[in-house]
């Protein structure tokens, strides 16, 4: 009887068990939870403050607040930030390993009217989720 064939096969299908679980390898999973990711007019206490779709156009700087759980290893995010469909900016901030992480990015909006858009990209460019504010 030749068991190298055997093993080999058995091997082959235990690497493939192995790859679907491992949340670091899936293109699907980001390895965190988003609980909460809104627009806000400034950040107190590590909670942001005034938080609304609309801002005035005397509002110097908006904030974008990312509140994330169940991280499950070290990583980083961008928050990309757009007016009017042009990228305006990109910011790279850390997540670490553990139940919750808050963290922020924000942007001199020198009164720009118009429709702005925040996304949380992964580092490979996968968009996460996005709000949408608008200057007016």
């Amino acid at each position: 009887m030749k068991l190298r064939p055997i093993i080999l096969m058995f091997f082959a299908i235990l690497s493939l068990i192995f790859l679907s679980f491992s949340p670091a390898l899936s293109m699907d999973d980001p390895g965190f939870v988003i609980n909460r990711m809104v627009a806000s007019k400034s950040i107190a206490d590590n909670e942001p403050v005034a938080i609304a779709d609309a801002f005035s156009t005397d509002t110097e700087r908006v904030f974008c607040f990312l509140e994330a759980k169940a991280i499950e290893f070290d990583t980083t995010v961008s928050f990309v930030w757009y007016f009017e469909n042009k990228e305006m900016a990109r910011v790279s901030l850390p997540l670490q390993k553990g139940n919750r992480w808050r963290t922020y990015s924000s942007k001199k909006i020198a009164g720009l009217t118009g429709n702005w858009t925040v996304e949380l990209q992964e580092s490979t460019g996968i968009v996460l989720n996005s709000i949408f504010f608008k200057v007016q």
